[in-house]
Formats: structure tokens, sequence, C-alpha cells
């Protein structure tokens, strides 16, 4: 038994760090391509070391001009998709800390029949809705505008709900019983009791939900119309040549500037995410 023990974790170590490298195969090569001149990166067969290290691709990448379009305004790109992803993130953090403690903390007749029916919404695809939703920003006049980027976050939504109700669930409710006790409310419990002790999970849902934006081509693609509204997924498009000859240096360049913000938020915020993670879902 002692020596399987060690041959087991070795096996699985081994699993883990191949895993790790598939991953990461991407990541590497589009690095290796940003830092390549341009006629080594369709090179046969490929070169993952590029014969002279071009880091100057980054600063043209963020200069870059298109014989299309002209000049490409990716730091424009950047602020517009910074702008989204801190209103979304304040919206979802708001709203769905606020419905998961009410299906959580709250005792009310039919809270789980419709906390159920709130979970069923995560099984209805966006192809479906697609549709009836821009029907609706359309007759908001939202269309051109950064709203249907946004404002929806600030509704809630099923999977960061769930998240945060479990994590609810499993603090403890004498604190919220001592609180009662002592004259406070509901929402102050919410606010000083609950939310102090939650800040893994709400960082969890924050993370996502800027990672989700930031990420996201769809959502600029279907109600933007404006190219000086633009975000960086999005921007990322007008690096390919639409005739032939994309520079593919500027382009592996610019995705690895915008890649760069959500490597660097996880390191930074790792502890608190795994923690997060860890701990949500042990109370159902």
């Amino acid at each position: 038994m002692g020596t399987k023990r060690p041959l087991a974790r070795l096996g699985i170590h081994l699993i883990l760090i191949l895993g790790s490298v598939v991953c990461l195969f991407p990541l590497v090569w589009m690095i290796s391509t940003s830092l390549k001149p341009i006629e080594e990166t369709m090179a046969l067969p490929p070169r993952w070391i590029p014969s002279v290290w071009q880091f100057d691709n980054y600063a043209r990448a963020v200069m870059y001009q298109s014989d299309k379009l002209g000049y490409i305004p990716f730091l424009v790109y950047a602020k517009n998709t910074l702008y989204l992803a801190v209103l979304g993130l304040a919206g979802t953090v708001i709203s769905n800390a606020l419905v998961a403690y009410g299906f959580s903390r709250i005792e009310w007749k039919g809270r789980d029949v419709v906390f159920a029916l709130t979970l069923t919404t995560m099984m209805i695809p966006f192809p479906v809705t697609m549709v009836p939703i821009y029907v609706l920003f359309r007759n908001l006049h939202w269309i051109g505008t950064f709203k249907p980027l946004w404002v929806p976050a600030w509704f809630g939504g099923a999977f960061n709900i769930f998240l945060l109700r479990q994590f609810f669930m499993s603090l403890p409710k004498e604190l919220s019983d001592a609180a009662t006790v002592d004259g406070c409310s509901e929402f102050r419990i919410f606010k000083d009791i609950v939310l102090p002790l939650s800040r893994p999970a709400l960082a969890v849902v924050a993370l996502f939900h800027f990672m989700y934006v930031w990420n996201d081509f769809l959502g600029p693609l279907i109600y933007l119309q404006d190219q000086k509204q633009f975000t960086l997924a999005l921007g990322l498009q007008f690096y390919q040549s639409q005739h032939g000859g994309t520079e593919w240096n500027m382009l592996m360049a610019a995705a690895t500037i915008m890649v760069l913000p959500i490597i660097a938020l996880f390191f930074f915020t790792q502890k608190t995410f795994i923690q997060g993670i860890t701990v949500t879902g042990l109370k159902g």
C-alpha cells in the first residue's frame, strides 16, 4: 500500500503536467508568433524560436495601420472593453448577490419553486433568445449603444445566483439570528454580515464576468455599429486582411496584449478565486 500511493500520486502529477502543456500550447505559440518577423510566421516546418526577436511588434500592433480602414484605434477598443467590464461587473455582483440572498437566507412561500425555475433558464440556448432580445433592444432604441452589453448584467444570471446561493447557505445561520435579535434589518444583515464574509465567492463571480466581457465577440458584433465603439475582441478582426496577406505577427501581438490582463488578474486573485470555488457548494 505504501508503494502504490507514491506511484499513484506520481501518475496523477504526470497527467496534470501533460494537460497543462496541452493547454499552454496555443498561448506559447501565440507569444512566439507575436515576436517573429512576418516571413517566419507561416514557415514550414514551424519555428518555435524566432531568428530575430521583434519586440517592437507590440508597439506596431497598438499603432497598426490597415490598408482598408486606416489607423486601428487599439487603445480606444481597450477603453471601451474596460468600460463595459466595469459597469457589467458592478451590476453582476450587486444584482446576483441580492437575489441569491433572497433565495438562501429569507424564508418565503414558493422560494424553492422559483429558484428551480431560475435554474431552468440555464438550459435555454442563446440562439433561441437572441432575436427576441435584439427586437426588444431595437424597440428601446439601444442598438448602436453600449446599453445592451451592460444593462442586462444588472438583472442577474442563473449561474451566478446559484453560485452565490450555495455560498450564502454555507454561512452560519446563527449570525443572522443574532443580528435580528439586535434589531438589524435584512438589508443591514446582507450588507454588514453576509457580504463581508462572502468576498471569495463574490470575487469568483466578478472574475467570471470580467473574463466574459473581455472576450465577448458576439454581443458587440450584434449591437455595436460604430467602429469607435468596438471592443478588443471585435477589433481584432481588423488585423486580418480581407484580401489575403494577413500580418499574423501583428495579429498575435494584439491578441497577446489582450490576453495579458486576464492572466495577470488571475495570478493576483488566484488564492481568492480557488478559495471561492472550493468553499462554494459545500452546503446545498
